[in-house]
Formats: C-alpha cells, sequence, structure tokens
C-alpha cells in the first residue's frame, strides 16, 4: 500500500521553509519524487517546475489550465454583449479616456455605471486592442477564470501538495457560477480573482512574517474594493487573523505588519476614490446609484450597508427582513432551489473538511501553516457564506462565485490532510463523510432538475457511497485498488457540477440577472434557466421579467433588466448627423440607453441610471441640453422605476415633459420623440 504513486510533497505539508515546530507524525508522502540530475534549460524547468516537485506535477497543473481555458472559450462568443449595462461603459472607455477613468455608461460621460471602475478597465484596455465585439470584451474575464484556477492550485499546492493543489483548482473550474461569470462581463471575476490573489499573499507573508507581503495583501484588498466596492472586505477579518495568529514573529510585529496593511489597502483604493470626491461634480460624470452623487454614498448605501438591510433607496424589488424578491434570507439559503445548483455543490464537503483540518492541527505549533491556510479559506468561506445567507437587500445568485476558490482550496487541503492519515480511524472517517456527504448533496441537486434524466444522479450516489464505503476499507485493500477507490470519490464530487457547468457554457447568457445551469429546466422560485430573472413589479403594477420593457408607450428599445437590439433603421436615423450632438439620443433605464449605444457606438444618456431613479439629469438640466442642442431624440416606451423606494422622480418628469412638448415619430416600429422638432402651437 505504502509503495502507491499518490502522493504529496513536504515532511510537514509545506515546500517552503515554514517554523512550524516538530515534524507532523502523520503519515509521510506514498512516495517520494525521483532524483533529478543534470541541469535542465529554461523551458524543460518550466515544465517540470520545482525539484521538490513530483515530475507530473507541472505538466498535470499546465494540463487543468489548458482544460479550463478551453471550458471557458469554447463558446465565448454566444453571449454576444452579456450584460449590455457593463458593454456600453466599456464600449465608452474605449472611446474616451475620461469615461474610462470614471467608469461612465457613455462616451459623454453624463452619469457612471452604479460600480467602481477596475473591471471595466480591463475590458476596455482589450477592446482598444480587439475592437467593439463580444469576443475582446469576454476573453479578458475568462483569462481571469483560468488566472483563479491557478493561483488556487499555486496556494494550495505550496503547504498540502500537488494533489491537494489540482483537486482545488478543479473544484474552483468546474463549479457551475464560476463557469458562467468567467464567461460573463459582471466585476465579480475580477473580483473573485483578486481575492484568490489576497488569499495567496496572505499566505506568503504568514510564511516570511513579511510586512511587504501584507502591504501586497493590502493591494489587491485595494484594487478589489475598486472593483465590487466593501464585498471585498468579507474575506479581510480572517486573512488578518490568520497573519496575527500564525506569523513568525513578535506579536508587536503582527500589528505593525497589519496596520501596514491596511495602509496599503486605504492608498491602493483611495487614490481614485480621492479624486472622484474632490473633482466638482460639473466636472465629472454624475455617480450613478447615488441619490446625492456621491460615490462614498454610493459605497455605504446602495452597494454597502443597504444590502445588508434591504434599505436601497432606489433600487427595485424591495428588500425586508425575509429578502422581499431577492429570495428568503436564512442559514440554508445557499443550498435553497434558487441557488443551491450554482455553487453548493461541494459547501457540505468542505465543512466538514475545514472542521476535521483545524481539529487534526489543532495542537501543532502556533505557527503551523496548514493551520493557517485553514483560517485564511476557512475564514473566506464561512463570512461570505452567511453574510449572503442573511442579506436582506438585492441579491443575485451569481454573487456566489466568490465562494468557489474556499470551497475548492477546503476540498483540496482537507481531503490530503485526511489522505495522509488513512491508517487511522479518523483520516479515513473523514474522507468517507465527505465523499458521502458530496455524494448525496449532489444526487438531491441534480433531482431538481430534468435535464440529465436519472442516470446522472443514480451513477453520482451509486459510485460515491461505494466510494465512502471502500474507503472506510482501504487498510485492507491491495495498493493498486486504492487510487480507484479515491478516484471514484472525486468522480462522484465533480460529476454533478462538472455538468452542470459545461451546460453553463454551451449556452449564451444576456442580461442583468443570469444564471448558470442547464437552460430551460425548472429551479424552483423565481423563473427559469439560460438567464431569466426574478420577478420585480413595475411601478403600475404589472411583472417584468427580463428583456421587454417597463411601463407602456410603444416600441421602447428594451427594458429593466436586458437590453434590446436596435433595427439597422433605428442605427441610421441615431447616425445621422452625429457630429451635431453630444448624445445622439437620451433614454430612461441604463438597459435601454446600452442598446442603442452598443448598436450606434455613439453616445446614449442613460436618464436615471440604472433603475432610472436618480437624480441625473434634472428635468431642468435636461431642458438646459435640449436648448443646447446636445440631444438628438428621446427614446420613447421607458418608464423606469421612478421614484420607487425613495428613489428621485426626475425620470418621470423628464418623460412627461417630453411627450407634452416635442413630436412623436415611429422609427421602424420603435417610438421615438425627435428634440430638435417641437410640437405646434
Amino acid at each position: 500500500m505504502d509503495t502507491m504513486t499518490l502522493t504529496t510533497t513536504g515532511t510537514a505539508g509545506s515546500t517552503a521553509p515554514a517554523p512550524s515546530g516538530p515534524v507532523d507524525p502523520s503519515p509521510q508522502p506514498l512516495s517520494t519524487p525521483a532524483t533529478r540530475t543534470g541541469r535542465p534549460g529554461r523551458l524543460q524547468r518550466l515544465w517540470r517546475g520545482a525539484d521538490a516537485d513530483p515530475s507530473w506535477a507541472r505538466p498535470a497543473m499546465f494540463g487543468l489550465l489548458l482544460a479550463t481555458l478551453v471550458l471557458y472559450t469554447w463558446n465565448l462568443t454566444a453571449s454576444g454583449y452579456a450584460n449590455s449595462f457593463y458593454s456600453a461603459a466599456v464600449q465608452a472607455g474605449s472611446d474616451s479616456w475620461k469615461a474610462f477613468f470614471f467608469g461612465s455608461s457613455d462616451a459623454a460621460s453624463s452619469i457612471t455605471v452604479d460600480k467602481p471602475p477596475a473591471s471595466l478597465w480591463v475590458m476596455a484596455l482589450s477592446v482598444r486592442l480587439l475592437g467593439l465585439n463580444s469576443f475582446a470584451i469576454l476573453l479578458p474575464q475568462a483569462l481571469m477564470g483560468v488566472a483563479t484556477v491557478g493561483v488556487t492550485y499555486t496556494t494550495v499546492k505550496r503547504h498540502f501538495g500537488a494533489i491537494a493543489g489540482l483537486i482545488g483548482g478543479a473544484v474552483v473550474a468546474l463549479t457551475p457560477v464560476a463557469a458562467l461569470m468567467f464567461t460573463f462581463n459582471n466585476p465579480d471575476a475580477l473580483l473573485t480573482l483578486l481575492m484568490a490573489l489576497g488569499a495567496w499573499a496572505t499566505m506568503k507573508a504568514i510564511e516570511q512574517a513579511s510586512p511587504r507581503w501584507m502591504m501586497i495583501v493590502g493591494v489587491f484588498i485595494g484594487l478589489g474594493f475598486l472593483t465590487k466596492t466593501l464585498q471585498v472586505l468579507l474575506v479581510v477579518p480572517f486573512f488578518g487573523l490568520a497573519y496575527l495568529v500564525a506569523a513568525p514573529t513578535t506579536l508587536r510585529r503582527r500589528i505593525v505588519h497589519s496596520v501596514l496593511a491596511v495602509g496599503a489597502m486605504v492608498l491602493s483604493a483611495g487614490w481614485w476614490v480621492a479624486i472622484v470626491e474632490l473633482i466638482p461634480a460639473s466636472a465629472r460624470p454624475y455617480i450613478g446609484g447615488s441619490q446625492t452623487n456621491s460615490f462614498l454614498e454610493l459605497t455605504f448605501g446602495y452597494n454597502g450597508l443597504g444590502r445588508l438591510s434591504g434599505d436601497e433607496t432606489g433600487s427595485v424589488g424591495g428588500g425586508g427582513g425575509g429578502g422581499g424578491n431577492w429570495g428568503e434570507t436564512g442559514l440554508l439559503r445557499m443550498f435553497s432551489a434558487s441557488v443551491g445548483d450554482q455553487v453548493s455543490w461541494l459547501i457540505p464537503s468542505a465543512l466538514i473538511l475545514l472542521v476535521a483540518g483545524l481539529w487534526l492541527r489543532g495542537r501543532r505549533p502556533r505557527t503551523d501553516l496548514r493551520r493557517a491556510a485553514y483560517l485564511v479559506w476557512g475564514g473566506w468561506l464561512v463570512v461570505t457564506m452567511l453574510v449572503f445567507s442573511f442579506m436582506a437587500g438585492i441579491f443575485h445568485e451569481y454573487y456566489t462565485v466568490a465562494l468557489a476558490p474556499a470551497i475548492g482550496a477546503l476540498v483540496g487541503m482537507g481531503a490530503v490532510e485526511a489522505w495522509e492519515r488513512r491508517s487511522g480511524a479518523v483520516g479515513t472517517v473523514v474522507l468517507a463523510a465527505a465523499t458521502a456527504a458530496a455524494a448525496t448533496w449532489s444526487f438531491i441537486l441534480l433531482s431538481r432538475t430534468t435535464a440529465y434524466g436519472d442516470w446522472l444522479r443514480v451513477t453520482v450516489l451509486a459510485v460515491g457511497m461505494a466510494a465512502a464505503l471502500l474507503i472506510l476499507a482501504t487498510r485492507w485493500m491491495h495498493a493498486r485498488a486504492v487510487p480507484l477507490v479515491f478516484a471514484g470519490a472525486l468522480v462522484a464530487g465533480l460529476a454533478g457540477p462538472g455538468a452542470y457547468a459545461v451546460s453553463t457554457t454551451a449556452q449564451g447568457h444576456t442580461g442583468s440577472i443570469v444564471t448558470a445551469g442547464p437552460a430551460g429546466t425548472s429551479r424552483g422560485p423565481g423563473g427559469m434557466r439560460g438567464g431569466m430573472p426574478t420577478r420585480l413589479q413595475a411601478p403600475n403594477g404589472t411583472t417584468q421579467q427580463g428583456g421587454p420593457q417597463v411601463g407602456g408607450g410603444g416600441g421602447g428599445m428594451g427594458g429593466l433588466l436586458d437590453a434590446s437590439t436596435p433595427s439597422t433603421a433605428v442605427v441610421a436615423a441615431l447616425s445621422a448627423n452625429a457630429g451635431q450632438y453630444t448624445w445622439v439620443a437620451a433614454a430612461i433605464g441604463s438597459q435601454t440607453a446600452a442598446g442603442l449605444q452598443l448598436g450606434t457606438q455613439l453616445p446614449v444618456m442613460a436618464i436615471g441610471g440604472f433603475n432610472g431613479s436618480d437624480p441625473s439629469p434634472t428635468l431642468a438640466q435636461f431642458q438646459e441640453y435640449v436648448a443646447n442642442g446636445q440631444i438628438h431624440y428621446f427614446a420613447g416606451g421607458g418608464r423606469g422605476f421612478g421614484n420607487q423606494n425613495g428613489g428621485s422622480s426626475a425620470s418621470s418628469e423628464i418623460s412627461s415633459w417630453v411627450q407634452q412638448t416635442f413630436t412623436q415619430v415611429s422609427i421602424d416600429g420603435s417610438t421615438f420623440y425627435d428634440l430638435t422638432q417641437p410640437l405646434q402651437g
């Protein structure tokens, strides 16, 4: 049995110097890499990796990354412009450096998106290089996914060995919501990568008791703030706690290094915030999502504490203690019909392995690196999962991509930790329990869909439960049979999410609210697969679901949650004499404006921002723009959500004034108002 080739590296679970005290008494790796002779060239070193690694480790890592790249890119352009809200801002940023810096929705910089602009910067640079198209917008997202898998692998491997890293990376790659978000253009892709980089840098800092590495952690967190504001802070408490507990230096220095990290975080995020807040409002775009034209209000209100309490001025759907239209809150939210199949496949196993890992490392010295890793990744998972479970404000299923690296890391780390103790009861029981939990929960999740018939769920359950039982008997097995049992456990754990991941990348996704998994199959409350969103109540009491316009009015271009593609005739009309106008059109709501802007590649003003509920512009400001001849058309048919939940009524006032003042025209069946043609008499 001890002659098997399934290996981990390091005598104490680490390939790096670590002042972790006495040698770990757990069983040693199953084999030792063969000694390498000679001095390989640069390419050989790149292929082989470190001398201490098994010869197969680096090729296996490259294979994992290549497979992830293929999965994420083979059908990448099927989503077109994906979320047109962000694609329009990318188009604007590729055309105007001012729009690029602020994250404006249009090149004339009337209003920003309701997030900071870091993710837009990456995509806009890609568009500047490759031109405006779906591939240029989405390729950076796919590469971020590959990088996240690679960072997870590298961080886990360093202290738990190559097999742990490969398992962790594979779990990340095959998490359905990861397959969705790393092929979509929301900011969550960059946010997830930056959090994974933060975990990597935290482990480096702990290992070396390094203030420099702690400041690098702060930089990654700061960039995460510039990606999606306060969400990135969910990982900070346990990153800091792990360093304060485990770094091999004095308590005073650990505290000083942590303060330096906070300073680096503030500086790396604060420079942009300071510029935006200090520049006069007249010299920059309106801050979308805020009611007072303030990024600080956006950060701590609509995108901050409002997400927790449900009190989000200008939002739609309503929150409250039960989650309103955003689903029921509670401890089991991550396992619910609407969220469970997005991310939760291996959460039960990850929690079992986290508890077991902390218990098994409980008596190790303070500086034990493996225990520090459990604190880093385990704290990330538990804190983020609890916040998502109980937040009463706007919550979308795709937010849970932030859990994927932590789940993957804990599964890889914990499985190897238990495997190394397979000669004792604890190791086998933990492995068997984690395997049984994965198979059982996968069976339940697969029972919620009709996409794969019965064969997949039955196979997963049968293989998983058989593997769990056989794990308990591995000490009496022939050595050659044990890897097959271990492989069966991996198949049972990864088959379900893997099927969902492939189904996700096989289809396109558009709009503001998208979900992973097979299209058109039942998923419990809140709609259907294929990007159809949770139902929302419009101000007139009608139900809005996805692309149709909000409100009446004949031929509106798009709706609250998705954009429509304008016809050739509409594009031609808006493009005519475009050089005479600052904005070729104005439309209520960012998605309506985005469809027109992406069709014409010319600035279109998004009145009221995403929901149509921001006071940008006011009626007086809009009247001034029209009087100055800066806007050609006003798109009819869109009403936005106006002053719902305390938002501004400016968009409704503008719409009423336009209809009473200017000539209505029909362009290929779509209603517009020509703002250069007042009504007669």
